[in-house]
């Protein structure tokens, strides 16, 4: 019943699918030993900024003065911020695999994600992610971010895509069942191989 109705347009998200999560609780968990900083300041201090950052009102140096940099440290901000991008790793098997559906299925992409907008920078140039989406729909683009239903609509806009014929890719429900709330069919990522299936059933055999 799923594969009625052709997928044209892939919407996915990046953290947790293609990629590991940029900057979540964990990388700065790491940060925060690696650089000896107090956990729970360094966090306190985030919690209130990330929604700013994320969204682009909020610049990397402003971000970084404000969690890190707001006392004299024994490290450069070359030093953290180096560190912070090195928290991003592929995820190959996924990225191939949604090479190959664009390949065979003419797909057009389009990455609807929270980032900020130096992180965001560093892992479209790091994995080549440009080659692989059509549009970046990301919040520190359109300062809009997840759960706002504004960025999924703002995604259909963009992408000119009828939205019984877009499917969504993510690995957090809440977003999965926003999206799925909009009418935009959509899967939520676990792991390569139940993808896989899932997205064979909406006729995406890779």
């Amino acid at each position: 019943m799923t594969a009625k109705v052709p997928v044209t347009t892939l919407f996915l998200d990046v953290g947790g699918v293609l990629l590991t999560n940029g900057w979540d609780h964990l990388a700065r968990k790491r940060a925060a030993r690696h650089f000896g900083l107090k956990w729970t300041e360094m966090e306190d201090r985030h919690r209130l900024t990330f929604e700013c950052h994320e969204e682009g009102t909020l610049t990397f140096d402003e971000y970084l003065h404000l969690v890190v940099f707001f006392q004299k440290r024994p490290f450069t901000r070359a030093q953290f911020r180096s560190f912070m991008l090195a928290q991003s790793q592929p995820y190959p098997e996924m990225i191939e695999l949604i090479a190959q559906l664009k390949a065979r299925h003419g797909l057009k992409i389009v990455v609807v994600s929270n980032e900020s907008r130096e992180v965001n920078a560093h892992r479209i140039r790091q994995f080549r992610l440009n080659r692989l989406a059509d549009a970046f729909v990301s919040s520190c683009f359109v300062h809009l971010r997840k759960p706002d239903a504004a960025i999924f609509r703002l995604a259909l806009d963009l992408a000119m895509a009828p939205t019984r014929h877009v499917l969504y890719l993510d690995n957090t429900p809440m977003f999965v069942q926003i999206a799925e709330g909009l009418g935009i069919r959509s899967i939520l990522h676990t792991e390569y191989r139940s993808t896989t299936a899932k997205l064979a059933s909406f006729g995406l055999h890779k």
